[in-house]
């Protein structure tokens, strides 16, 4: 069984980066990637003005987010494992989510953030090295994170659920090589709807 390295955590905070010229950066496993220009930190603002007006505000602060799932839904996104508690929580409360019963091995984080979701695309969660593309979930505002470089490995779906507060659901590849990088980002967005979902009915 061939498996990608341990998944946990991967966030896309960083700093937003405006320079004149281009150039190259190195991340930190030495992979180089485009410093952000001013044509692209243009290009990030153009971006963030597709996002839709979200409908209403769905607070998830101090919403348990291995809550936000039923069992029905769990099934939907072929989870097997309980839901837990993540070990590491540096950006909020994480909800850990296994497939670990049969090959493709993945799994989902489902996190509550408090910061905006347009800090993604031109706040002090940028990265230069994310690809970070608009892709409304339910009506709401919420963009695909994920990196475009190697082999596919997650996808994180952000969604704006109300002013500061974000609902972030992360695919992740446990089996190497078994998913491309649009059908990790199709699974965080199923997954992101899901959770949407139960948030309205109870909102």
């Amino acid at each position: 069984m061939a498996t990608a390295r341990k998944h946990g955590l991967w966030f896309a905070g960083g700093v937003l980066v405006t320079a004149t010229l281009a150039g190259c950066s190195s991340s930190t496993d030495g992979t180089p990637y485009p410093v952000e220009t001013a044509a692209s930190s243009l290009a990030q603002r153009a971006k963030a003005a597709e996002l839709p007006v979200r409908p209403k505000d769905l607070p998830v602060k101090g919403v348990d987010p291995c809550s936000l799932l039923s069992q029905p839904q769990l099934a939907q996104l072929k989870i097997t494992g309980a839901p837990r508690p993540a070990a590491d929580q540096p950006d909020g409360p994480t909800c850990v989510l296994d497939a670990k019963d049969a090959e493709p091995f993945f799994a989902y984080h489902v996190r509550t953030i408090g910061a905006d979701v347009s800090e993604w695309l031109t706040g002090a969660r940028r990265k230069n090295s994310m690809t970070t593309r608009p892709n409304p979930v339910g009506g709401f505002p919420a963009i695909t994170n994920f990196r475009a470089a190697g082999t596919p490995a997650d996808c994180e779906t952000l969604v704006g659920v109300a002013p500061g507060q974000t609902l972030a659901v992360q695919a992740f590849a446990i089996t190497a090589g078994a998913f491309t990088q649009p059908r990790l980002c199709e699974m965080s967005a199923q997954a992101a709807d899901l959770a949407l979902q139960t948030l309205k009915a109870r909102n």
